[in-house]
């Protein structure tokens, strides 16, 4: 799989953008504020209909614009295809595939990306809300079919937590709320067994990571972390209970909680309050690793859900072949060490998009063919020469 034709409109910086990518590495170089980095969040809105570096699509739309529209021409499975989304101001967006209309959701899997950012250093040092949305992009690119319980269970949720609020003045009459209770446990029981089979298949690909680009630093092991008693520490060599079991026992969770709930008017139970635990040797990286570690886990976390997501045989899999492999300005931030292991472990991937302040920065055998971005304007510079 590999994008081939990207084209801009309105979507930040750039008015106009028309790029080509050649085979395999493309490394988009320019100094900071001049708009790389908006080229390969474009790619991974295709992907996820969502940004990596905002959590709303408003910044996405170039100011004065009404909207942005980002398409691109896709390889995949042997044919060529064509993408696109339009993000409308104050309107719902819309989605071509080919030269139909699609619904935005469509675009989900259509094309999988995987995006490692100076951000993802959060994942092992910050809050749990950042790891979560880690483990929901690797369901969704797995299942694409289950971001749609996701954005259902986003909306009962909010409809759940408003009724909590004013359950204090429902003098004894909590008809609705044992209704959204019953559908906020089928959709969060869901939720739950696909995060634990994503993390069984990521875990033992991310202790391989690790091992190869810090291969003194000790074992790294992830985990789930829920409050459900069926699945409290499912991990890697745990199976995985059913959909049905985890909404049971979640509904159970509620109705237990039910008085708490309304005295705070929170839901207090459910996926959104789960986590996803890292572990280096015997402590949790979260506290412990040094900066250097937490750099090796995040890139483990990625590489991990690179080669996953290669492998994938699941049963919403397609003969899609690799993602595309998203390095957007991480170079800078790894010591000579870990960038000759990246590069070692990426020497053969199908596509990867890397930027970078300059050059120098990568491995000249990851370069590419570089592409020069100034003030929103894309050159090719030709072939990186090899040392």
């Amino acid at each position: 799989m590999r994008v081939t034709h990207l084209s801009l409109v309105d979507f930040r910086s750039y008015e106009l953008a028309d790029i080509e990518f050649g085979p395999r590495v493309s490394t988009l170089v320019g100094r900071n504020g001049q708009g790389k980095t908006n080229v390969v969040e474009a790619v991974r809105y295709l992907s996820h209909l969502s940004s990596h570096r905002v959590a709303t699509d408003v910044p996405l739309i170039r100011a004065g614009a009404e909207r942005a529209v980002v398409r691109a021409r896709v390889e995949k499975s042997g044919r060529s295809l064509a993408l696109e989304v339009s993000l409308n101001a104050g309107k719902p967006n819309t989605a071509r595939i080919g030269r139909s209309q699609a619904k935005p959701r469509d675009l989900v899997g259509t094309l999988r990306t995987v995006v490692f950012a100076p951000e993802d250093l959060a994942l092992v040092k910050g809050d749990p809300g950042g790891r979560r949305t880690f483990m929901d992009d690797i369901v969704v690119s797995f299942q694409p079919r289950l971001a749609g319980d996701m954005s259902d269970y986003d909306r009962v949720l909010r409809q759940r937590s408003s009724m909590l609020k004013t359950a204090k003045n429902a003098r004894g009459d909590l008809t609705m709320l044992d209704i959204w209770d019953e559908k906020l446990a089928e959709l969060g029981g869901r939720i739950v067994a696909a995060r634990l089979a994503a993390l069984k298949n990521l875990a033992p690909h991310v202790t391989a990571a690790y091992a190869a680009v810090a291969p003194e630093g000790g074992e790294c092991t992830i985990a789930y972390s829920t409050s459900l008693d069926l699945a409290a520490t499912a991990g890697a060599d745990s199976d995985v209970p059913s959909a049905a079991d985890l909404g049971a026992a979640l509904l159970q969770q509620m109705q237990e909680l039910r008085p708490r709930e309304i005295d705070r008017g929170v839901s207090l139970a459910g996926p959104h309050r789960d986590d996803m635990t890292i572990t280096l040797g015997d402590l949790p990286a979260k506290g412990y690793a040094s900066h250097g570690e937490s750099w090796s886990c995040a890139l483990a976390l990625k590489l991990g859900s690179y080669e996953a997501l290669t492998a994938d045989d699941g049963p919403d899999a397609e003969d899609d072949g690799e993602p595309v492999l998203i390095l957007d300005d991480v170079f800078a931030e790894l010591d000579s060490g870990r960038r000759s292991a990246l590069a070692d472990r990426l020497s053969e991937a199908s596509q990867v998009l890397i930027t970078a302040a300059v050059a120098e920065d990568v491995p000249a055998e990851l370069r590419g063919e570089v592409l020069e971005v100034t003030r929103g304007h894309v050159t090719s510079a030709g072939e990186s020469t090899r040392d």
